[in-house]
């Protein structure tokens, strides 16, 4: 017998996933990730049993709920629901499904509306830090449509601002995770840095690439795919993440001279398959690498300055602009302000239905 799940599917920035009241899902984890599976329709390379669009970027799920701490409005907790295995993983935030996440709990009654604008402040579970999202609240209603164009996404919508509070570190402890703006790793010279994404920062050129091919060219290529992975298992203890085969983090970025005016060209490996763009937090990981001496993106990077403010991060579908800000002191580097801007769509909102043996208990 079939049971059903109150289920939204809502797009966040460049990526895809199913939204849930965490009221609305089992307690259970062993049990709420069978239904997660079932939902997106998982282990299976095309999820055609389920709701996923068989690609990392479009199997993701975010569970809501009103948050306890006084500083914070919402708690949204992200998981990647691998789509080729049954593996749900809470080991990293997703900054574009976050777009999504200040509209969903206005709509479902967790956050009133408060003027044009309503500011909604969310607690990131994964990394117990905090973001606020500035959602267009004209009419006394969310406001989907507008001028405001991303790449990667087709069209325009309504502007959401996204301001990240105090992700710096939010993974691996610190900013700079081993303390170094850049450390030696074999032949490679790499950056391993947090600002609410741990990335792993090299030379395209030194992966005997340019940068500049497709994702799909650069999947392709088993030699790069494995000094990739066996780079990512050596990095990942060093970060203070522990044995990474099965974590979803750290992500691998490879950089190059910038392409199309920016300041920076990446590609990213989200950590096995190349993103079609850059994860927002990823993007931010990345800029803040730009703005601090002596890091492999800031030598990569053509700017001017090494101050700070917008920092234009290239990636295969179009570019980010970050706003950071960063400042050297006496105890290392800070992270003063990160921000930028996503939109995000509602698509579907009703009941999901999943196998009732999938509820079961463990």
């Amino acid at each position: 017998m079939l049971e059903s799940i109150p289920c939204t599917i809502m797009r966040g920035g460049t990526s895809k996933g199913l939204f849930f009241h965490a009221d609305d899902l089992p307690t259970d984890v062993a049990v709420r990730d069978r239904v997660l599976l079932a939902a997106l329709g998982s282990p299976d390379s095309r999820q055609i049993d389920g709701l996923g669009g068989a690609h990392p970027l479009t199997s993701k799920v975010a569970v809501i709920s009103k948050s306890h701490r006084a500083d914070a409005d919402v708690d949204y907790l992200f998981l990647q629901v691998a789509v080729d295995k049954p593996q749900v993983s809470d080991s990293q935030n997703c900054g574009n499904l976050l777009a999504a996440v200040g509209p969903w709990s206005i709509e479902n009654g967790l956050v009133p509306v408060s003027g044009d604008t309503t500011a909604v402040r969310i607690h990131m579970v994964n990394t117990q830090s905090l973001a606020v999202a500035r959602v267009d609240t004209r009419h006394g209603a969310v406001q989907y449509e507008g001028g405001a164009r991303i790449d990667g996404v087709p069209g325009t919508a309504a502007a959401i601002p996204l301001e990240f509070l105090d992700v710096a570190g939010s993974s691996c402890g610190k900013l700079l995770p081993t303390g170094n703006p850049s450390d030696r790793y074999g032949d490679l010279e790499v950056s391993c840095i947090d600002n609410g994404m741990p990335v792993i920062i090299v030379r395209a050129v030194d992966l005997a690439v340019t940068g500049g091919e497709t994702p799909g060219e650069l999947e392709a290529n088993a030699e790069l795919k494995r000094k990739v992975e066996a780079l990512r298992l050596a990095v990942g203890p060093r970060m203070n993440l522990g044995d990474v085969t099965r974590k979803t983090v750290p992500k691998i970025c490879l950089v190059s001279a910038p392409r199309a005016g920016g300041h920076i060209a990446t590609a990213t490996f989200i950590p096995h398959r190349v993103h079609e763009a850059i994860g927002v937090l990823g993007a931010v990981s990345v800029a803040t690498a730009c703005v601090i001496p002596g890091s492999v993106a800031s030598q990569v990077a053509q700017r001017a300055d090494s101050a700070g403010s917008i920092v234009n991060v290239e990636h295969p579908s179009g570019f980010f602009s970050v706003e950071v800000e960063v400042e050297s002191g006496s105890g290392g580097f800070q992270v003063k302000r990160a921000s930028l801007l996503r939109t995000a769509r509602k698509l579907m909102q009703g009941q999901v239905f999943v196998p009732g043996h999938a509820l079961k208990p463990s």
